[in-house]
């Protein structure tokens, strides 16, 4: 197995809602605003090589919205194609898309315009969500739904690509992935789990977006359920902390990776690196 970074591009999203009840004077020690209070966050994605299967996890936002979508978001910075070329391979070599769950900027790069159409951006790649996400996201809350953007979602069902993992199964295109469940950002979010030259690498998808949010309280305010949030970082940082994980982080717009260190406050950020230095 070989293990690649790709990087996506940056957007900004308003500090305060990415850090919830947590003050500015506090949270902008890690993550300093903008003038309008915009934070810079990474889409960071993790290209998985196991024999001769490809995955990507989750695709970032992808190019098809209009200019007023990317001038509110305000995205720049790289893109998948050049970021997978430096690597030595393009989209179509991919084989397998896993979608951590179905939010604009996980998945809006899964799908791209060809004319009038809206197909898979991957032309030769299976798309993996789950069931019990794929109905929250297909009939989303009012408070959800502006993440839920059915350009992104429908055309995946629509080209038959799309597969769901059963939970409580593996994977079954690769050796060494298992998936974790966690209910607190959104419905049945995936966290995938790797293991890697003898160490466990848990991608963290919006469970822990950045190195600033460790600290238990500081959860987003996008979260539906703020307290399972609560509790799901407490279980997945203790167990990080206590089985010596490695943490690769999707949004945090400097470090890849991260481990843990318990000090007298609390669960902490121990060290940060690049995952090809692993």
């Amino acid at each position: 197995m070989k293990l690649y970074t790709i990087e996506a591009g940056f957007f900004k999203l308003d500090g305060g809602a990415m850090f919830g009840v947590v003050p500015k004077s506090i949270w902008q020690r890690t993550n300093p605003a903008d003038e309008n209070n915009l934070c810079t966050w990474a889409t960071r994605l993790l290209l998985i090589e196991s024999g001769r299967r490809l995955i990507l996890i989750d695709t970032g936002l992808g190019n098809k919205q209009d200019t007023k979508f990317f001038d509110h978001y305000h995205v720049h910075g790289d893109n998948i194609d050049d970021s997978l070329a430096r690597h030595g391979f393009s989209k179509n070599d991919i084989t397998d898309v896993l979608l951590t769950h179905l939010h604009f900027d996980h998945v809006g790069g899964a799908v791209e315009r060809k004319g009038n159409h809206l197909v898979p951006a991957f032309e030769n790649a299976i798309f993996w969500s789950n069931q019990k996400h794929w109905e929250w996201a297909t009939h989303p809350n009012d408070r959800e739904k502006a993440s839920f953007l059915k350009e992104n979602i429908f055309p995946l069902q629509e080209s038959e690509k799309l597969k769901f993992i059963e939970e409580g199964t593996q994977v079954t295109f690769a050796d060494g992935i298992a998936i974790r469940y966690v209910n607190g950002h959104t419905k049945a979010m995936m966290l995938p789990q790797i293991t890697y030259k003898g160490k466990t690498i848990l991608y963290m998808a919006d469970l822990l977006p950045s190195v600033g949010h460790i600290p238990l309280p500081y959860v987003m305010s996008y979260d539906m359920f703020p307290l399972e949030t609560l509790k799901e970082k407490k279980t997945y940082l203790e167990e990080a902390l206590n089985k010596q994980y490695i943490l690769f982080l999707e949004h945090d717009p400097i470090h890849e990776c991260c481990t843990l260190k318990q000090t007298e406050k609390g669960i902490r950020l121990d060290k940060t690196f690049r995952l090809q230095d692993i």
